[in-house]
């Protein structure tokens, strides 16, 4: 049932007091005038500023700007009727509201009048839990925001200076982009993209996805991470590449339509500095979706149930902005000491996993998981049941071959052309090298080059790998025992 439907019933079966939770107060009001006019009921709206006000009236209601007073109108007013009270919930503390509100349920069971709380934030007293009906009134869904898109479209088509240069699945993408925007904020993000570059097009997603950023800055929890890698700057994990780009596609009406299920996440094991962050972020890329990093340390707070509502924050906000990526990066040191939370911290730790846990097993929204892992032996068991994550990645040193092609990727953004240096050379002589080593090794030969004010050499990035001592030497037990674990329990991200 939608909401607007379930309102009515609401409505029709005299429902005293509801209370609808929502940021978009306009759309809100407009279901409500729609139910008003076609249950022929008065429609009145009130707020501290302008007190009770009848619909279509511009003033006459300073007399009410009291919440005691509006609710003393609201009980004297005859006949059916519909009372939307905005911003209302800090009046939620006054003993004298809460008795009137009392009166109110009371007196509109017997009658054709309901009242309405509209608020981003929902507060109810104790007092009042037994009669006010809570509604989330949801975000715009696809459909609504095809129509606002047709809408902008409709509006700029005729001028000359606007190029309109979508077609299905530039229009898919741009409304998928803008899921989770309140309509204004989508209307407004549309609406930029014109104006920026004087057309509308597939290439305006990231328009669209920087509205988002917003909402993601003041959130305090979530970090929001610009899509500005792509998988051709990671060398190698060929199967986990392949994997993404088929995964990828599997967020289209299209693939909903031939039976697909929305992707869960992924899981990527691994050795220290070989690619699972990079590969994080290029997913974004890939995908032209946010990336949202979760910090899992940041979650957890000195008071008391704060670390258990901050979970649930961050998880609430993530479903709101879908279909995004959830980044939670170097997930077992945020989860480290689950088993023995209960001594430690009171079963602080423990909880806020359950609750992870328990989401990312429920969980409808389009959300990607993404989790990455130096240490498999601090991870939780449960994190690695069938249902949390699509696949386990795990991800070695790279390959001789790997090794030549992330050579050639840094050198080549650098400035250089890698076509000067024998790669092959290098890369049998970085044996063991980390991708990151690699990185390292070209950043200090370009050091040593600088300050002879000679051009880079072949030379320069030998010596510098044959000073590194790399980390397959001085952790060689830990990456045995990780490569021996991964053996039958993951997917291998290369080829």
């Amino acid at each position: 049932m939608d909401v607007g439907r379930q309102i009515d019933v609401l409505v029709r079966a005299r429902y005293s007091i509801l209370y609808i939770v929502s940021w978009e107060e306009d759309r809100a009001e407009r279901a409500l005038r729609a139910i008003a006019e076609k249950r022929e009921k008065k429609l009145f709206t009130w707020s501290v500023t302008d007190g009770m006000v009848e619909a279509g009236e511009r003033s006459g209601g300073k007399a009410t700007t009291g919440a005691v007073a509006a609710l003393e109108f609201a009980l004297e007013q005859r006949g059916p009727a519909i009372f939307v009270m905005r911003d209302f919930d800090p009046f939620l503390d006054d003993p004298r509201v809460i008795r009137k509100l009392r009166d109110v349920a009371r007196a509109f069971r017997a009658s054709y009048k309901t009242l309405v709380i509209i608020s981003p934030v929902l507060t109810i007293p104790p007092h009042l839990e037994k009669d006010i009906t809570v509604i989330d009134y949801p975000l715009p869904d696809a459909e609504e925001l095809t129509k606002l898109l047709q809408g902008i479209i409709d509006q700029v088509k005729d001028n000359p200076n606007v190029r309109i240069e979508l077609g299905d699945e530039g229009r898919e993408a741009l409304v998928n982009a803008a899921l989770g925007l309140t309509a204004s904020e989508a209307e407004d993000a549309f609406a930029k993209a014109v104006v920026l570059n004087g057309r509308l097009d597939a290439e305006d997603v990231d328009v669209v996805l920087a509205e988002k950023q917003q909402i993601i800055r003041k959130s305090g929890i979530l970090e929001y991470h610009p899509a500005d890698e792509h998988f051709a700057a990671i060398g190698g994990l060929n199967a986990l590449k392949s994997w993404l780009l088929k995964r990828g596609k599997a967020f289209s009406e299209k693939a909903r339509a031939f039976g697909l299920p929305q992707p869960r996440g992924a899981l990527l094991l691994g050795v220290q500095g070989c690619g699972k962050s990079l590969s994080a972020k290029a997913v974004a890329g890939l995908w032209h979706l946010p990336l949202l990093r979760l910090d899992v340390g940041s979650v957890f707070s000195g008071l008391v149930g704060s670390s258990e509502q901050n979970m649930r924050r961050a998880m609430r906000l993530a479903e709101s902005i879908s279909p995004c990526i959830l980044w939670l990066d170097e997930l077992e040191k945020g989860f480290a000491g689950t088993q023995s939370s209960s001594f430690s911290d009171s079963g602080t730790t423990a909880r806020v996993f359950g609750s992870f846990i328990t989401w990312l097993q429920e969980k409808t929204e389009p959300v990607f998981v993404i989790a990455t892992a130096n240490d498999i032996s601090l991870l939780p068991p449960e994190l690695m049941r069938k249902g949390r994550f699509d696949e386990i990645f795990f991800i070695d040193l790279p390959t001789e071959a790997e090794r030549a092609e992330i050579f050639r990727i840094h050198i080549t953004k650098r400035g250089r052309d890698p076509e000067q240096y024998d790669l092959v050379t290098l890369a049998g002589e970085a044996d063991g090298f980390s991708g990151s080593e690699i990185e390292q090794v070209v950043i200090s030969a370009l050091y040593d080059a600088f300050d002879r004010g000679e051009e880079l050499a072949q030379e320069d990035l030998v010596a510098n790998i044959r000073n590194t001592v790399p980390l397959s030497e001085t952790r060689a037990e830990d990456i045995s025992a990780l490569r021996q674990w991964a053996e039958n329990r993951a997917r291998p991200a290369s080829d």
